[in-house]
């Protein structure tokens, strides 16, 4: 079967996953392109295209009315999203554009994310240069335009907002762009993007147009605690899938200083991933500091963009999340939970570990490796063997047999860098 006949996708009926219409697994894997839609050629698209599809991802995240002066300088075609940056007068050759670049994505299999807006067209925050043309009555219109083309286009997820707050006059804006997007496309799934440190369920939880929760932990410092973010939105009723949306991005500057902080690396994003997904997020979003931007020789990059995107596209960190995904799919997947049992009170900070359970299985995720006591009785008295999954190259080095519920585990290195999943399964025989 085609993917595009199990379209659109669907929240799993208890409110925590995202499947496709045939109830298949669909581990939402996202990468940021924020700027692909500025700053590319159909060629270029192709190619950042079959690369992330072939890692394993299945969103790509992108901007209709891009951050970096998008209103007024033209694509790679000359051409403009808005005339004279009116919201209501799309122009129709950059629609026809933007109809071609999520055609090839679904050459690829994948989705396409798509913010109908940056942030900086609704309120300006100190970056974003731009200008201001939405109010409650042209958002909704707006809203109605993009519904009413996508509508039956079958790898939309609409992403609303664009790195801002929803609260204060925000509020009415997002609202009313949201409910002109659902009033003409009720099928396809729909989420927030907000500011640094903030989730869509402070402002919209309740929202009948919100489908699942989207935080943004960041990137100001190491080993920032997305885990907890995940927590509290899992926790809220009405049950929705939540994920990170924007953790630390790869190759960007921590907290912006790369002279007194350095860049973050592929051991920082495999942290925030692993930790988000075992707390019970539903996927996870993957960014790099030069990817987003499509940073290109003949521009300035913005922040400490150390390479081109072409370059910074193999790095270790992109590759490896889709090892994470690979992990989520290969065991029971719509009855995972969070598990705090087995693993007691966890540290903070970089010795932070998490584990997830499901049906007949236990993963336990030490940033460190080193040595761990699992409560493996949380899955079972049967018979169980262990296992350690190299979160870095995805292989796999069998522990042996569980001898008694409480056993202690020893990675098969530790320190910086070193992190494993100790995975283990009840035994079938």
């Amino acid at each position: 079967m085609n993917w595009k006949d199990k379209t659109p996708l669907k929240v799993s009926k208890n409110g925590r996953f995202l499947l496709y219409a045939d109830d298949a697994t669909f581990f939402f894997l996202a990468d940021t392109a924020w700027e692909m839609l500025h700053a590319l050629t159909f060629e270029e698209m192709e190619h950042y295209f079959e690369n992330r599809a072939s890692l394993g991802y299945n969103v790509i995240q992108i901007v209709m009315l891009p951050e970096l002066d998008g209103l007024n300088t033209p694509n790679r075609y000359g051409e403009k999203p808005l005339i004279r940056n009116n919201p209501l007068q799309p122009n129709e050759k950059y629609l026809v554009f933007v109809d071609k670049v999520i055609e090839i994505a679904a050459n690829h299999g994948l989705f396409i994310g798509l913010l109908p807006t940056w942030g900086d067209k609704v309120e300006l925050m100190g970056w974003g240069l731009g200008p201001l043309i939405f109010n409650k009555e042209n958002a909704r219109k707006y809203g109605e335009i993009l519904g009413e083309r996508y509508k039956n286009t079958p790898n939309i997820i609409w992403i609303n907002g664009g790195d801002r707050q929803g609260g204060g006059a925000n509020f009415e804006i997002w609202e009313a762009l949201a409910n002109g997007i659902k009033s003409k496309d009720p099928f396809h799934l729909m989420t927030f993007h907000p500011n640094g440190d903030k989730s869509s369920s402070m402002w919209f939880h309740d929202a009948p147009w919100l489908d699942f929760n989207a935080c943004q932990s960041g990137h100001a410092i190491r080993d920032c605690p997305n885990y907890v973010m995940i927590d509290y939105d899992y926790c809220r009723t009405p049950v929705k899938p939540c994920l990170d949306m924007e953790p630390c991005y790869e190759g960007h500057a921590i907290n912006w200083k790369v002279e007194e902080n350095g860049y973050f690396n592929d051991y920082d994003v495999r942290k925030a991933a692993y930790r988000a997904v075992f707390a019970g997020a539903c996927g996870h979003t993957y960014g790099c500091a030069s990817v987003w931007q499509m940073h290109r020789p003949e521009k300035e990059p913005i922040g400490y963009s150390s390479d081109y995107w072409f370059n910074q596209i193999h790095l270790p960190g992109a590759r490896q999340m889709g090892y994470l995904k690979k992990l989520m799919e290969s065991r029971p997947y719509t009855e995972r939970k969070p598990d705090f049992l087995a693993i007691g009170i966890p540290k903070v900070g970089d010795e932070h570990i998490r584990a997830t359970s499901g049906q007949d299985y236990l993963m336990v995720y030490l940033p460190r490796g080193g040595e761990v006591t699992i409560d493996t009785g949380v899955i079972g008295e049967k018979k169980k063997k262990a296992l350690w999954f190299d979160p870095r190259t995805a292989e796999t080095i069998d522990s042996g047999m569980v001898l008694q519920p409480l056993c202690t585990f020893t990675a098969p290195s530790k320190g910086e860098g070193a992190d494993w999943v100790l995975v283990i399964d009840i035994c079938v025989f």
